[in-house]
């Protein structure tokens, strides 16, 4: 069988880093377009091209197109989430690629903020084109559970939204998730599907992976909490003067985005009985939070969270 070729949008995030990995490793030729100034430290430069996603598509012959893209901050989400993916999407159907693989987020089954509309708008876009689509919506990543690593290794408490218990996961690490985008293109059975996706479970709570989190350092568990009431709040106070600045728009953004990850669980919806279900949130992998912990305690890893930077 011949080499395949997939072109891989959003290579220099951390799932498209993994992802990018993934498929060389086994054995895929990937071409990874990138922005000039973007931060590809690590990534291969063979593989790395300067060109837009549409003008690669119409150069050369693809057997898939995996798009990572993401918008940093929600603020762009419908020049990132949809209208890149949009594009692509355009030059990959007008050029006979037979396969479109999507890393969405299990978030839009209840959307409330701008990314995840954008997300939603591009799903059905993709699931309406004359393509092979697998569209993967995962849980909450390891990275995004570990901003308060810093805050607890100062001796700080771990902060607690509501008693802690009020939302629930299955936290999939990057590896993991680069491994489960990469078999949808060969496993007939991810293809032509919307694929919700965890982590190996169980279920965890946010104050069971503060526990965690303690446990990692070698630390006795401390939990300060923090009302519901006072995210509504900083959000409330920062939208009279967001209009004026791109920065504070921006940290509105993301409390606002914080606020629903503090009152939603990143699990299966079920609109019948109308609450999460962790039992139907099908699991993959192999690598834990637990695991992701201890390797940041030790250094092994690195918070790498960025613009994603609440705590």
């Amino acid at each position: 069988m011949a080499r395949q070729t997939v072109l891989l949008l959003g290579a220099t995030g951390t799932i498209g880093r993994a992802t990018l990995i993934q498929l060389r490793t086994e054995g895929y030729e990937v071409v990874a377009p990138v922005r000039p100034g973007s931060n590809t430290g690590g990534l291969p430069t063979d593989c790395l091209s300067t060109e837009t996603a549409a003008g690669l598509l119409t150069a050369r012959r693809f057997d898939a197109v995996i798009s990572c893209l993401a918008s940093r901050t929600g603020i762009d989400a419908w020049d990132v989430d949809y209208a890149l993916n949009s594009a692509a999407l355009k030059a990959a159907v007008e050029n006979s690629v037979p396969h479109f693989v999507l890393l969405s987020a299990i978030c839009v089954q209840k959307p409330m903020l701008p990314f995840q509309h954008a997300k939603l708008a591009f799903e059905a876009e993709l699931q309406a084109a004359p393509i092979t689509h697998s569209i993967v919506r995962t849980t909450a990543y390891f990275k995004s559970l570990s901003g308060q690593l810093s805050r607890v290794k100062q001796g700080k408490p771990y902060l607690l939204f509501g008693d802690g218990t009020l939302t629930a996961c299955k936290p999939i690490g990057d590896r993991d998730t680069a491994r489960y985008l990469t078999r949808c293109l060969t496993d007939e059975t991810l293809q032509n599907r919307i694929l919700p996706i965890g982590g190996p479970g169980p279920a965890v709570t946010p104050k069971e992976q503060g526990v965690q989190l303690f446990d990692a350092l070698g630390l006795e568990p401390r939990f300060a909490h923090v009302p519901i009431a006072l995210m509504t709040a900083i959000v409330a106070g920062m939208t009279p003067f967001a209009r004026f600045s791109q920065r504070l728009r921006e940290k509105r953004e993301l409390a606002r985005v914080g606020r629903y990850y503090a009152t939603e669980s990143m699990l299966v919806w079920d609109p019948v009985a109308g609450r999460y279900d962790a039992e139907k949130t099908p699991e993959f992998g192999s690598d834990t939070l637990a695991d992701h912990f201890r390797a940041l305690a030790s250094g092994e890893v690195h918070d790498d969270r960025g613009a994603h930077t609440v705590f």
